[in-house]
Order: C-alpha cells, then sequence, then structure tokens
C-alpha cells in the first residue's frame, strides 16, 4: 500500500481515536473480524465494540472453579488479547454473585463432581482421564489413610494458577467486576485483574485459612499489603465492598444498583485510549509488580496451600465433610468466627 500524502492522518480529528481496524492504512484492512462470541462450559464470551466480555456461567453454583475454569478463561483472555478491536477485558459472573470459590466436593466428599475433562474455548471436551487433572487421581491424592504426593497436587494448583494470572499477564487492560462474593478461589481471579470494581455490599475474603486452605495465587499481599493482608489470612475474615476500597483491593464501590452503570463507565473510558498506549502502560506498571515476586509468591503459596489440605487438622475437616457434608464442615469452621456468610468488616447493625 503506497502512502496517500494527501489523505493522511493528520486531514483528520482526534484520528488516534481510530481502533486498530479503523481507516485505510489499518494493517486490518479488509481482514475478516474474530470470532464476537462463544459459550464454553463454565464461562461465555462476547466482543461489544472495544470490550470483550467473560462471564462465569454456572450460577446455579455459585459459578464455582472447575478443571474447565482456568483452561476457559486463559483461552477466552487470549481470544480478547489477539483481537484488534478490543481495547479492555472484563470478567464478572452471573447469579448471585461473582465466585465462591472451588467446587471441592471432589475432595471433601470424594465425589465425582469434575468428571467429564477439561474443554477448549468453544467448549469441546478434552479428556483430563489419566492425567494429573483426572479426578479419580486427585481423589486417591486425598485420601487421608493414603500416601500424598505434593507433586502431583502441585502439578494441578499451578494450572489453576496459570490460568487465572492470564488477567494479569494479559497485555491488554482487565478488569473484575464482583456482585455478590468473591470468597476463597474466587479471590485467586478477581486479585488478578488489573481493576477490581465491586458492590458496595459484595464479600471478599479467604476463610479456607481456617483450616483447609491457603491462596494458591499469593495476591493479598501485593494487592492490600502486609499487614492488611495478614490480617486477613490470620483470621479467615472477609471484606465488605466498601471496605475493599477502603483499603485498596478495589478501585470504586459503588451501591449495588449502580455497579453495572460504574462499571460500564469505567471501561468506556479506558477503551477510549489507543491500545498500543494501554499495552505500553500495563507492562511498564506490571514490570514493578512482578519486580515485587508476584511469581515466587504464587509458587510457594500453591505449594502451601495443598500442604494445608494434609495435615491432620486438614483431614479432620476433610473427614468432617465426608461424615456430616461440606456445607456443615464449613459451618461449624466458621461460626465461632461471628461470620458465617457474611462479611466480618462493616456488618450490618442488630
Amino acid at each position: 500500500m503506497s502512502p496517500d500524502y494527501e489523505n493522511h492522518s493528520g486531514t483528520r480529528p482526534a484520528a488516534w481515536r481510530d481502533d486498530l481496524t479503523g481507516g485505510d492504512d489499518s494493517l486490518f484492512a479488509g481482514r475478516p473480524e474474530p470470532v464476537n462470541e462463544y459459550t464454553a462450559r463454565t464461562l461465555t464470551y462476547e466482543v461489544t465494540g472495544r470490550i470483550a466480555r467473560i462471564t462465569f456461567n454456572r450460577p446455579e453454583r455459585g459459578n464455582a472453579i472447575t478443571v474447565d475454569t482456568p483452561v476457559e478463561l486463559a483461552a477466552a483472555v487470549e481470544r480478547a488479547d489477539l483481537d484488534p478491536r478490543v481495547h479492555v477485558i472484563v470478567v464478572s459472573g452471573r447469579g448471585k454473585g461473582f465466585c465462591g470459590g472451588y467446587d471441592l466436593s471432589v475432595f471433601a466428599e470424594g465425589a465425582d463432581s469434575w468428571a467429564g475433562g477439561t474443554a477448549s474455548a468453544e467448549g469441546t471436551a478434552i479428556s483430563t482421564e489419566g492425567t494429573v487433572l483426572d479426578p479419580v487421581v486427585q481423589a486417591r491424592n486425598h485420601n487421608p489413610w493414603g500416601t500424598w504426593d505434593p507433586m502431583v497436587d502441585y502439578a494441578m494448583m499451578s494450572r489453576f494458577n496459570r490460568g487465572f494470572a492470564s488477567l494479569l499477564h494479559a497485555n491488554k487492560p482487565t478488569v473484575a467486576k464482583v456482585h455478590g462474593f468473591a470468597i476463597a478461589g474466587g479471590t485467586d481471579i478477581a486479585l488478578f485483574a488489573d481493576q477490581i470494581i465491586c458492590a458496595a455490599d459484595a464479600r471478599f475474603g479467604y476463610p479456607p485459612t481456617r483450616t483447609w486452605g491457603i491462596p494458591a495465587a499469593g495476591m493479598w499481599a501485593h494487592r492490600v499489603g502486609d499487614q492488611r493482608a495478614k490480617r486477613l489470612l490470620f483470621t479467615g475474615d472477609s471484606l465488605s465492598g466498601k471496605q475493599a476500597e477502603e483499603w485498596g483491593l478495589a478501585i470504586e464501590a459503588p451501591a449495588p444498583e449502580d455497579l453495572d452503570a460504574r462499571t460500564e463507565e469505567l471501561l468506556e473510558r479506558i477503551s477510549r485510549v489507543p491500545i498500543n498506549q494501554l499495552v505500553m502502560a500495563k507492562l511498564a506498571l506490571n514490570s514493578a509488580l512482578l519486580n515485587q515476586g508476584v511469581l515466587n509468591s504464587g509458587m510457594i503459596s500453591t505449594v502451601f496451600d495443598g500442604v494445608s489440605r494434609h495435615t491432620r487438622e486438614g483431614y479432620a475437616f476433610q473427614l468432617r465433610s465426608a461424615t456430616a457434608g461440606f456445607r456443615e464442615a464449613v459451618r461449624e469452621r466458621d461460626e465461632p468466627f461471628g461470620d458465617w456468610k457474611r462479611a466480618q468488616f462493616d456488618r450490618p447493625k442488630d
């Protein structure tokens, strides 16, 4: 394509606001558009304008994490990252909340809830049989009377982390829109996003630190600082959305009825900036975050998460779950702290 010296970009007002596909001089001129939307097993993907929308889609299970979740999340983020139309990626959840953590019945109750394998971006099943993700293999590795192989555990959990960390390592900005709850493993996802915007009454926390869990993502200290992270993880207490904003975990915590509008305003403002500017800003800022040791934090936290499920206390929790049910074991764990199913901070007055 030869240059057009009479119709260059300087002849158009604010030509820098064109996206990568705009104008005759675009690298993508005449090329077909990437996929606009699809439905996978745990989420949906849709591009509207300059925004890629990834929505967890297991509302009947509180969008609980399965082996499909990190694979599908990473695939969706990659698709958005490569799409020249997309400036910003937002992750949210359908139903009552963002994500209620891992679907742990396969370990805690011995159920085969993960059977069927993981999936590709379009939802095509990829068999996990005979791999470290095989639910039978992992159930055997969580047998209180058996031998635990910590590296088989790590091989599984580190892959969850890699999938969730796609939000941090994507070139383009990522936003987590949280309503209802982001609890336990749900925080592993949300804390990898570049920006969190949440409802004032949302709930963030990692109650499994009371027994049977350490946040595998290792992101809490990087997001709220050392003392505040320890305040949460030493107790398993939860934050309200309002407190999350005050602590710097969330960028904004509007009233629940205003969350959609405020999120759209944030996404729209980000999407006005050229993609290359957004990528350079994110890479520059991520360099500081990575120098803090984010990858090392995730590695050691993932190892300790496995250890915490294989201590005497961890086995007691697992056996109680198998005997009385997972929900009952969780109730017994949390009720003494006075926050069964609610945030410790900014609790409603009686």
